[in-house]
């Protein structure tokens, strides 16, 4: 049987420190990164109206919507990201998507400018 995946990408810019870190440590001073962030939808059935696992528009609405909350902001301001790692943010956005993309089965979270991702397979 045939697994669809859909996926759409958002961007946002948002800065960040490390509070446990050591004194002195570059990642507990205040610093910024543009991330993206990729959604993916799986399914074995296609929606029998449209022919397609979901609308990729309103996943496209959902994912820079939860992009927006963070976007020109401090990380470590939000629930759940005290310690604002990439695998905080996968969890992030998975708690955030999750309830309306019950078939959310992927998240990625990824630092394009240095090379850096973190992958959360649900």
């Amino acid at each position: 049987m045939p697994v669809f995946e859909i996926t759409k990408q958002a961007t946002f810019d948002a800065a960040h420190h490390f509070p446990n870190e050591p004194e002195g440590s570059i990642y507990r001073r205040v610093h910024g990164h543009s991330f993206t962030v990729e959604a993916t939808v799986r399914s074995e059935v296609l929606d029998v109206e449209h022919g397609w696992v979901a609308d990729l528009g309103a996943l496209d609405r959902a994912l820079k919507a939860a992009a927006e909350t963070l976007d020109h902001g401090m990380l470590n301001e939000h629930e759940g990201l005290e310690l604002p790692s990439l695998e905080h943010l996968c969890l992030w956005f998975a708690k955030t998507l999750k309830p309306e993309w019950p078939g959310l089965c992927r998240i990625q979270v990824a630092r394009p400018t240095i090379n850096e991702r973190c992958v959360l397979s649900l």
